[in-house]
């Protein structure tokens, strides 16, 4: 396992590159927030996010370590990788048998590693949501710890509570909803008489590291009131998309059931049952609250650990005696196999064909200079209006470039701001790291505009925006009132802050 850990960062980080073949506004969050940490800024003191604060501490740790935005993200979570193989290794070594540890193992980590939004083709490469595979790898670990350890022991007991306490953690200042969900499991944990001091000392270690955090910190309270500002735009979910969800993985499902089904018939357990359903009920809770429709990744986990109580079962039956007749349970660990190949081929060829194309430094940059590194295969083969979106990103540079002196302190009125870390601009403070319409901000939740702008210099208004056409209709008004125009091209439009007696006036 540590070996193959050690391959995927590699191949993610030794190119030094990102490549990006889909949702570019999105990968353009986090190189922000790499750069306005980089430029002594905070999640949430310094600017609003919904996201938790590791999803832009994870590209600013591999800003830090190469100097370069465009090898900010595949260096960052190549980081990650390696600070999270000690507790994989650990738990994945201590509760399963070694075959379904590493066919699991393999599964996790290239999940992980692949940049890809989960049920995208190969073909879409990209450092999208990427806050959701760590979710999903870190409950699906969690969610292994339900097996009793092969061996007991006090190490083996430390070790499982920082363990659990590193994926709480990670969850929690990634993405607040896995935190959530796994904060249950690890209550339903401390049912369990035989593995609760683990569980109780996982939840101390992780209270005791909130609390240092928040004192380095400081932004708890405010990212609190973006995820509640978040929760009132987006929060709602009907019950025909959690059944869309469900139809959408139904194979899986389907596959889950079976392995479920055989486990339950041979155990007869109702804490099993519990298990279980747990892992179906907060998989697809968690699916319906995300942008992609594939992927319950808690039902491989589960599939696992159904497989390792059979083969245990079947070891303990066995031991001292001939080996009975075959049985419908022996198919068990063939039946994790084929579950476990698919998205594990998948995803390896979506490793290395970001790696083979970072090597190369194929495709074209966004035409800014800070994000040369950033590339676009094949942009002739995007669709129309990203093509578009491209292109006004590259003239905007252009435009801020051209004015004298440079400006600072942009203000993107669109779903991301470019600017800033493509050319090295100093951030404004006080605004948000992503305006997206419906989703984090809408016509009754949204930050005032007197905050929004309150150190914003200039303003710049796409014309051809992924939401900026709504955004105007809410933030015009005091933009009009506030700053003066500057410019205006077939693509863009610049206002510039008034002075305090013009905006008397």
């Amino acid at each position: 396992m540590a070996a193959m850990t050690i391959v995927c960062a590699a191949m993610l980080a030794l190119p030094g590159r990102t490549v990006t073949a889909a949702f570019t506004n999105d990968v353009l969050i986090f190189l922000d927030g790499a750069h306005r940490i980089a430029s002594g800024q905070l999640p949430n003191r310094d600017f609003h996010t919904a996201l938790g604060p590791l999803v832009f501490f994870i590209p600013a740790a591999g800003y830090l370590l190469t100097g370069n935005l465009g090898a900010a993200m595949p260096v960052g979570m190549a980081v990650l990788l390696l600070a999270v193989m000690p507790a994989l290794i650990a738990i994945l070594n201590s509760r399963l048998h070694p075959a379904i540890a590493l066919a699991l193992g393999g599964f996790l980590l290239l999940i992980l590693a692949a940049p890809i939004n989960l049920g995208s083709p190969v073909s879409l490469l990209s450092f999208a949501m990427f806050y959701n595979r760590i979710g999903w790898v870190a409950l699906s670990l969690l969610l292994v710890m339900y097996l009793r350890p092969r061996e007991r022991g006090v190490t083996g007991e430390v070790a499982d509570a920082m363990a659990a306490a590193l994926l709480l953690l990670l969850q929690f200042y990634t993405k607040a909803t896995y935190g959530l969900v796994s904060l249950g499991f690890i209550l339903f944990m401390l049912t369990d008489a035989r593995q609760r001091r683990w569980a109780a000392a996982s939840l101390l270690l992780t209270l005791v590291a909130a609390a240092l955090i928040e004192i380095g910190w400081g932004g708890t309270r405010q990212h609190v009131e973006d995820l509640m500002a978040a929760a009132q735009v987006s929060g709602g979910r009907d019950l025909a998309s959690l059944v869309r969800s469900g139809l959408n993985n139904l194979a899986d499902l389907a596959v889950f059931a079976i392995a479920a089904g055989v486990a339950l018939w041979r155990t007869g357990s109702l804490r099993d049952l519990l298990f279980y359903g747990f892992c179906v009920t907060a998989g697809l809770l968690i699916l319906n609250q995300n942008a992609h429709g594939w992927g319950i990744i808690t039902l491989y986990s589960g599939t696992a650990v159904a497989t390792e109580l059979l083969v245990r079962l079947q070891a303990g039956r066995d031991r001292g005696a001939a080996a009975g007749r075959p049985s419908l349970a022996d198919g068990l660990p063939l039946l994790l196999a084929f579950l476990l190949l698919p998205p594990i081929v998948h995803h390896g060829a979506v490793l290395a064909r970001h790696a083979v194309l970072a090597a190369a430094d194929a495709g074209t940059s966004l035409g800014l200079p800070k994000l040369r590194d950033l590339r676009i295969p094949d942009p002739a083969d995007s669709p129309d209006f990203m093509t578009r979106y491209h292109e006004s990103i590259e003239s905007g540079g252009k435009l801020l470039l051209s004015l004298s002196p440079t400006p600072e302190r942009v203000v993107v009125l669109d779903f991301v701001n470019p600017f800033s870390a493509g050319l090295g601009l100093r951030p404004p403070a006080g605004d948000s790291s992503w305006l997206h319409w419906g989703r984090n901000i809408d016509a009754n939740t949204h930050p005032a505009p007197d905050v929004m702008f309150a150190d914003a210099k200039f303003v710049m208004i796409p014309k051809v925006g992924i939401n900026s056409l709504p955004l105007q209709q809410l933030y015009g008004p005091f933009i009009s009132r506030t700053f003066q125009l500057v410019q205006e091209t077939d693509a863009w439009i610049v206002y510039e802050k008034r002075q305090p007696r013009e905006t008397m006036r």
